[in-house]
């Protein structure tokens, strides 16, 4: 009978302790998903809220040329592509937000920029340094003469005449905002 019982405690005690142990990882894991969980959250909201910028200054140009009609999305990846912007995800998710209009045309920016910078750029376009081209016309070779005499853009140049009217006629025909109209 003794050989029983000590058979009976040791299977328990086996038991108890692989129990304690699985518990042990399990509740390490939850743990562990949560940190990195609330890590990430934190870091995206800071993105979207914050003053993030892809590289210290002075960092490098970079040309984007953005068509009308393409959509808040494309322009996002677009920018993250470039290394311009650090996550396309909260740069859509702040120009969602702040209901910025995206207006097409060619933009010099700098990957030195944060969001609030790039977006005043790309939503102002006398910023562009040459004509818009649409998003089914962009192979066709539909691009032409600058906007203006200010180089990079954002200078405050003179504009050509049809820079400034091709753009206004655009800002009124925005439905939701985003996107580059």
């Amino acid at each position: 009978m003794k050989k029983s019982t000590s058979g009976k405690l040791a299977l328990r005690l086996t038991g108890a302790i692989s129990r304690f142990i699985i518990n042990t990882i399990f509740y390490l894991v939850v743990v562990f998903v949560i940190i990195k969980g609330a890590d990430y959250i934190y870091h995206f909201a800071y993105q979207v809220f914050g003053s993030v910028a892809r590289e210290e200054a002075p960092g490098t140009d970079v040309s984007v040329q953005i068509f009308r009609g393409e959509t808040t999305m494309n322009i996002a990846a677009k920018l993250e592509t470039s290394l311009v912007i650090v996550d396309k995800y909260s740069f859509l998710l702040k120009t969602k937000l702040k209901e910025y209009n995206i207006m097409p045309g060619t933009y010099i920016l700098n990957t030195s920029m944060d969001y609030n910078d790039i977006l005043e750029i790309i939503t102002d376009a006398s910023n562009s340094i040459a004509q818009e081209e649409s998003v089914e016309g962009s192979g066709a070779g539909g691009g032409g003469a600058g906007q203006g005499t200010s180089g990079a853009g954002g200078s405050g140049g003179g504009q050509g005449a049809a820079g400034a009217e091709g753009s206004g006629a655009d800002k009124g025909a925005s439905g939701s905002g985003g996107g580059a109209q």
